[in-house]
């Protein structure tokens, strides 16, 4: 994995199959929670990977349909926003931008206004 200014190289395109998704820890991003990358529909997206509701990881939860749902308590996040869907969840969680370039994904880390921390 390689950092740039241009963001953090997570993975191949390959990497990660769709319906899938993958867990990048802290140490890798700098950021303050590891982030979820997910392939939906063949299109790539991050949240930060706590649930905002029961602290769990959504990256061990279901994609579909542009959503995830935690393993945990059902409630399900905009991949896309990070905009819950449904009860229980009701704050969001920070989504960051994804880059797919020369066959890598790259991440770009979102803004922390109106997201979960």
């Amino acid at each position: 994995m390689s950092t740039t200014s241009t963001g953090v190289q997570v993975a191949e395109v390959d990497d990660i199959d769709d319906g899938e998704a993958l867990k990048v820890p802290a140490e890798i991003t700098g950021h303050g929670d590891a982030i979820a990358v997910f392939r939906d529909a063949g299109a790539y997206y991050a949240l930060d990977d706590t649930c905002s509701h029961g602290q769990a990881s959504l990256s061990e939860g279901w994609i579909e349909d542009g959503e995830v749902e935690c393993p945990l308590h059902s409630a399900r996040f905009c991949l896309k926003s990070g905009q819950p869907q449904c009860m229980p969840a009701t704050t969001a969680v920070r989504a960051h931008r994804v880059e797919v370039r020369d066959g890598g994904i790259w991440l770009h880390l979102g803004p922390d206004e109106g997201a979960a921390g």
